[in-house]
């Protein structure tokens, strides 16, 4: 949402709270292709509830990522999600571009609960209200970031040697990398769930339009933990433990009871997010959901998931119609499994709206 500089390609920074990644694309006619794909973990804590706690330690994994041959751009897109970032959608009269660009932050302020001092703000008109059906209301959607948050991670991009010219919006950048892949889904209601290590990201559309984001303030590290407690597992073996890897002393069965007893109380906070959209929206149907992110493989979550909500459930595939050549690229299928937020990165461009 936030681009600076003149529109050309960029490389799209995923900077997760368990690892970073990175894709850059290169058009192939009307599609595109991965040219250089490339992802680094960092040490558990470096990020916290999207807050980067040690920014040495992100700008590392960073430097490493580009050491990857490959990458040819110096520029890249990042993205931010959690609560330094409000997304909201707003009515206002219908007004001129000039007009709304004059009084937008005017407006903004009775919406954004930090000072309008301290963000960064863009928009994007939805429905400009000039249509037959128009009330005399336009549409917006309002998104802020806390400036101290962009400057964060703006700053471990700088330290690793390397230039932030968009910064965006994880859910947006899902987003960007779903209706790139299924444009055949067009007139579906469909919720983009993202599950990463700390939170979850959902975004609800039906065709282009965003109907409803929210983040969620848990992912796979609760099921980390809870592995780590009820096994009495060192953090790095619960992990492990979580994905079905062998662990001494421990067998799966000992760990998929904790694993679906976790998934429980993440369905709930899901919940919570559907009824309140269910509560706002005019329709309540969603015809599938797709599920993207490390997290979202965890054993039975897939599962519970459609029997909770009655809706089909599959995986986000970000290379459905992106050239994506894995083996030649010396990427594992599971890690090019959560790369949904950078693909939908490197689709933007720098000085992009």
């Amino acid at each position: 949402m936030f681009g600076f500089g003149k529109s050309k390609a960029v490389v799209g920074l995923d900077i997760g709270s368990s690892a970073v990644k990175a894709v850059e694309l290169k058009a192939a006619g009307k599609a595109f292709r991965v040219t250089a794909f490339a992802a680094e973990p960092i040490p558990p804590d470096s990020i916290v509830d999207g807050a980067i706690i040690d920014g040495g330690a992100v700008a590392d994994a960073i430097r490493r990522l580009f050491e990857h041959k490959g990458f040819k751009s110096k520029e890249v897109a990042a993205s931010l999600s959690g609560n330094a970032v409000i997304v909201k959608k707003i009515n206002l009269p219908v007004m001129t571009e000039a007009e709304l660009a004059e009084s937008i932050y005017w407006e903004a302020e009775q919406y954004i609960p930090f000072d309008i001092q301290d963000v960064n703000l863009d928009y994007q008109v939805l429905d400009p209200g000039t249509g037959p059906d128009g009330k005399g209301t336009m549409e917006v959607l309002l998104v802020a970031a806390k400036k101290e948050k962009i400057a964060d991670y703006t700053g471990v991009i700088t330290q690793a040697g390397r230039t932030a010219v968009v910064v965006d919006v994880d859910a947006f950048a899902l987003q960007n990398a779903y209706e790139t892949n299924y444009a055949d889904d067009a007139g579906a209601t469909v919720v983009l769930l993202n599950a990463g290590a700390s939170s979850i990201n959902i975004n609800v559309l039906t065709g282009t339009q965003s109907l409803f984001t929210r983040d969620i303030s848990i992912g796979g590290n609760a099921y980390t933990e809870a592995v780590q407690k009820e096994l009495g597992l060192p953090f790095d073996n619960a992990e492990k433990a979580k994905k079905g890897e062998p662990v001494e002393g421990v067998s799966f069965d000992d760990v998929m009871p904790v694993l679906h007893a976790m998934n429980e109380n993440v369905l709930l906070e899901i919940q919570k997010t559907f009824d309140f959209f269910k509560a706002t929206a005019a329709s309540d149907r969603f015809d599938k959901i797709i599920l993207s992110g490390g997290a979202a493989a965890v054993d039975g979550f897939a599962t519970a998931l459609g029997e909770r909500f009655g809706t089909t459930v599959e995986f986000f595939n970000p290379f459905k119609t992106v050239g994506f050549d894995a083996a030649k690229l010396g990427v594992s299928e599971e890690v090019a499994n959560t790369a949904a937020v950078a693909v939908g990165l490197a689709l933007r461009k720098a000085g992009d709206r």
